[in-house]
């Protein structure tokens, strides 16, 4: 990725309100939403980024008295970035439309953002980010091998101490000391975030063409190579390691069925960087 490629570094400040927002980026997020914002009630005020919605989103966002702004999609980094230029208070947490906050997790979020703001008056002494640990549902479970789980992701930040980037993905770049929030010895239950991708398998594969999209983008971006055995080859790679050695077979039939669709996203992803070589278009006089 090229310095052109990243988005504006948001400013280096101090937010003078103690507390923490809650962030939430939505487009048609009804499905799970209510949950999702009844969730971040230990938040002390919520922030809802829209991109276009045309379901019950928003009337499902002011229910929860949250803050709706609305900008055009830009992609992730653009948008978290945006959103997080909004925020006011010290802290923000990011969930997605698909996920649940536990109250436990909640609770604990709030307990190390306070002992963080106790432990120095300098971010650069203390926590200026936290990850939490997220379990994902897929066909019939939760899934637990395959690269899914345990997954560790950065979501609590200090205000105005993070950048957004992307390539295929998010990328979260805390500007300073990160910790991971790990259930205590009498938390073991409901210390992580519940997620809910997919409602069946033509919503996956339409997530999948995006983000299969975006990988091609970003390879020729970065002027790599793409191609049919090239899809082929990253694609049974990608098979092997989510099924053989991250043990995937031991999610039975939603581990079979979870790396057959990631084989094919990573053939996609390959494959599309020849899109420029799709051939003339109507160019076919002679033919008629």
């Amino acid at each position: 990725m090229t310095n052109e490629d990243m988005p504006p570094k948001p400013p280096r400040r101090e937010v003078p309100i103690s507390g923490i927002t809650g962030v939430v980026l939505t487009v048609n997020g009804e499905r799970l939403l209510d949950k999702c914002l009844s969730s971040l009630s230990f938040c002390d005020t919520l922030l809802v980024v829209d991109s276009g919605s045309t379901d019950g989103t928003f009337a499902i966002a002011e229910k929860h008295d949250a803050e709706v702004v609305s900008r055009t999609w830009e992609g992730f980094a653009s948008q978290f970035t945006f959103a997080a230029g909004l925020v006011r208070t010290r802290w923000f947490f990011i969930l997605d439309q698909d996920e649940i906050c536990p109250l436990a997790l909640g609770n604990r979020i709030v307990e190390a953002i306070a002992a963080a703001d106790q432990e120095a008056d300098s971010p650069s002494d203390s926590p200026i980010a936290f990850s939490v640990g997220r379990k994902s549902w897929y066909f019939d479970r939760f899934m637990e091998h395959g690269g899914w789980y345990p997954d560790h992701i950065l979501r609590v930040f200090r205000a105005g101490f993070v950048e957004f980037y992307q390539d295929a993905h998010i990328h979260y770049r805390p500007l300073g000391r990160h910790e991971h929030l790990g259930p205590k010895k009498d938390q073991a239950r409901g210390m992580e975030i519940i997620h809910y991708p997919y409602i069946g398998f033509f919503h996956q594969l339409t997530k999948l063409n995006s983000y299969a999209q975006q990988g091609a983008d970003a390879i020729k971006a970065t002027h790599g190579r793409g191609g049919i055995w090239r899809g082929i080859g990253h694609g049974f790679a990608r098979f092997l390691r989510i099924y053989v050695i991250k043990r995937g077979f031991l999610d039975g039939r939603a581990g079979f069925l979870a790396a057959v669709h990631g084989s094919f996203y990573a053939f996609l992803k390959y494959a599309r960087v020849l899109e420029s070589s799709w051939g003339a278009p109507y160019d076919h006089d002679t033919f008629l």
